[in-house]
């Protein structure tokens, strides 16, 4: 497939790993004006460093800049724009009109991508925002596919992004006030507590004593998460959606793990490069996620909720991050407890992905043999028959 591949950063370990795990092109956000702000986000040394790198490896980096701006936000905007433009972003992802108007003044080779906030769900629309030096639309979730190929027919010459994977937002296209009115965090400026997927109880009189009592919320007894979207899965239908004219594949998630985010990258890459799409099927299960939708890309859905939990397990566990592999054996930094016997699997973008092996000798990183790899962050040295890379994962299948 010829379409580009786009993943989410929260954090310069994990645009490496989104670099490492085959993405075409990685989507950033610096210190400010980012609607996710509860990330690690990048300086603006590290954005230069991701800038160089991305391009050493003909790879391109995206910068988020899509709260919707106040007037105050302006001083800082400008600068913010002439320095993405200086560091060698390949584009700023913007979604308030005013901004888009002062990047326009302030750095005006620097591209602009029509965030996914600004709601764009018709052809008209894409056709306006092509005409204010727009090179790239990331398109409403709410669209079909049919909609999306009437969009790409009537302007052809623009650039079309949607999103392939990772949770959904019940509001429209994000535009959410739910943390705002509940937490007072607003999720349009960045700080977006996901109260919708908190479990929901109502409070009652009882008429008898006189008492105020938590009563549950049933939903066809199923639960009570009554605002909580599945996630979004369209591996299925990358062809389609390419022929719809999509130009960009986007998977969500900067608030999500590096583990995770190398899984779900890991699975569509593999696949875009003419692999097996049960493999990539499977992949998709290994990692924590909500039940899976095509929410609207075939048409009108409304099974698009999941109320059963907040988030279900994957099929593995995270055990720890690759440092290097040496004389036989592989030093990884433990993140979740293994033990000696246990039968660990490779997650890499190589030819080992996949494959087990038993871990029969374990080692600390003073060289004492050790029975059970308790200690978080510790460097351990365990016996493996494959070479690995820093970068690589291993994990564990999930005893149920």
């Amino acid at each position: 497939m010829k379409a580009e591949l786009l993943a989410p950063a929260g954090s310069y370990a994990k645009f490496l790993t989104a670099l490492h795990f085959g993405a075409d092109a990685v989507y950033v956000g610096g210190k400010n004006f980012s609607l996710r702000i509860f990330a690690d986000n990048f300086t603006t040394d590290e954005l230069r460093s991701a800038a160089l790198l991305a391009h050493q490896n003909d790879k391109k980096l995206y910068v988020t800049a899509n709260v919707f701006a106040r007037n105050a936000d302006f001083s800082l905007l400008k600068d913010y724009f002439v320095s993405l433009q200086e560091l060698g972003a390949d584009a700023a992802i913007i979604s308030d009109p005013g901004a888009i108007y002062v990047a326009k003044q302030v750095a005006p080779k620097l591209e602009i991508h029509l965030s996914t906030q600004a709601n764009t769900t018709n052809k008209y629309a894409v056709r306006f925002w092509k005409q204010q030096g727009v090179s790239r639309v990331v398109l409403a979730r709410e669209l079909s596919l049919k909609e999306i190929a009437e969009i790409h027919e009537f302007t052809p010459e623009m650039e079309l992004e949607a999103f392939v994977h990772g949770a959904m937002c019940i509001s429209y296209s994000g535009r959410c006030l739910l943390s705002d009115y509940l937490d007072g965090r607003s999720s349009n400026r960045g700080a977006c507590v996901q109260s919708c997927r908190w479990r929901y109880e109502v409070r009652a009189l009882n008429a008898t004593n006189g008492k105020s009592e938590w009563l549950p919320i049933e939903e066809d007894e199923k639960g009570a998460y009554i605002l909580n979207s599945k996630d979004l899965n369209m591996l299925d239908y990358l062809q389609e959606m390419e022929g719809a004219g999509i130009s960009s594949f986007k998977i969500e998630g900067r608030m999500k793990s590096g583990y995770y985010l190398a899984t779900v990258i890991n699975a569509y890459r593999r696949l875009m490069d003419g692999g097996d799409i049960e493999i990539s099927r499977k992949e998709l299960s290994n990692v924590a996620h909500r039940e899976y939708t095509q929410a609207y890309a075939l048409g009108k859905n409304s099974q698009t909720v999941n109320y059963d939990d907040s988030q279900s397990k994957g099929d593995y566990v995270y055990i720890a991050d690759v440092v290097k592999s040496e004389n036989g054996y592989v030093f990884a930094e433990m993140r979740n407890r293994f033990k000696k016997g246990e039968v660990l699997e490779i997650l890499s973008p190589t030819e080992t992905c996949g494959k087990s092996f038993v871990a029969n000798e374990i080692y600390t990183s003073e060289g004492v043999e050790t029975d059970d790899a308790k200690l978080v962050q510790e460097i351990y040295r365990i016996a493996c028959p494959y070479e690995l890379k820093q970068g690589d994962y291993i994990r564990r299948k999930n005893v149920k």
